[in-house]
């Protein structure tokens, strides 16, 4: 091979390694060198604790709060053709109380096209139904609770104090200084979650298949934790001074905890735990741990 054809070909590499590198599952799945495009921005004036909900297609949706009373909507979107990008509609009803958000596409029509949102709310909004598809989600710095669908797209929450309700397929979901309960579902995708502070009583509930599930919780307040995966491992970090009922169950894998785990009843073995972590029965109310994969290890490790 001579030195100018290798010069060549590390260039093509180089190239494909960065376009590569620099997708992720949080965004969408169009090339901006193939599509019309077109930029919206509108603003509506809302109360404290008021409603938005999303409507979307093929793109990625970024929430964030902020201080003002007010909620400003920016986006682009995108089609194939020019036909097909001026009959895809934005509507957008608004009052002080709610702002309700729908991508609609024309009819008829086939090809690529969508939209993508960049969304500033005040902080304390609930965010009643963020749904979208082929895209990813991000949510920062909100007060409130949050529900959140979509699909072929990643999620990720920062810093969010309230309950979380998620549910996608194919891609990873995270979960950072989060307080509240938290309910998450993928498929083929992993789960990293950080809960500060979870609220009271409320349900964490993080379910995969075929991807690891990675829990950290800085305090246990009478929690129901629920834990399920396949063919991967799950990995939980808790406080020094937790107490929990545990039952930790795998195939094809160990159950290892740093905690002295008291059995209840029969007997401990590699793949199966069922005891308590900490003082145990003698303090009430006690937080629960159900945790279960196959073909992947469980490991309880203290912070």
């Amino acid at each position: 091979m001579t030195t100018r054809y290798r010069s060549f070909a590390f260039t093509l590499l180089t190239a494909a390694t960065l376009i590569l590198t620099s997708c992720d599952d949080f965004g969408d799945g169009f090339s901006d060198s193939k599509r019309f495009k077109e930029d919206f921005h509108y603003t509506y004036s809302v109360k404290p604790g008021a409603k938005l909900s999303l409507e979307n297609l093929n793109g990625a949706v970024e929430i964030s709060g902020w201080e003002k009373d007010s909620v400003e909507v920016n986006g682009s979107k995108y089609a194939s053709t020019e036909a097909i990008l001026n009959g895809l509609k934005i509507d957008v009803v608004a009052s002080e109380d709610f702002v309700r958000i729908r991508t609609i596409p024309p009819s008829g029509h086939r090809g690529n096209r969508g939209a993508s949102y960049m969304i500033r709310v005040p902080r304390r909004m609930e965010l009643e139904r963020i749904v979208s598809s082929n895209g990813g989600i991000r949510l920062e710095d909100l007060d409130g609770p949050a529900r959140l669908r979509t699909s072929n797209g990643g999620v990720r929450v920062l810093r969010l104090r309230g309950p979380v309700e998620v549910l996608t397929s194919n891609a990873r979901v995270e979960l950072n200084d989060q307080t509240g309960g938290a309910v998450v579902h993928t498929s083929n995708g992993s789960i990293n979650a950080r809960l500060r502070d979870p609220e009271r009583g409320k349900t964490i509930k993080l379910e995969s298949s075929n991807g690891g599930i990675d829990l950290t919780l800085d305090s246990l307040n009478d929690n129901d934790i629920q834990l399920n995966t396949s063919n991967s491992s799950i990995d939980v970090r808790l406080p020094g001074g937790a107490h929990a009922d545990l039952k930790a169950s795998t195939s094809n894998g160990r159950v290892t905890s740093d905690f002295n785990v008291a059995v209840k009843s029969g007997e401990m073995s590699k793949a199966k735990v069922e005891g308590t972590i900490g003082a145990g029965g003698s303090m009430a109310p006690l937080s629960q741990m159900d945790l279960s994969t196959s073909n992947g290890s469980i490991r309880i490790h203290k912070l």
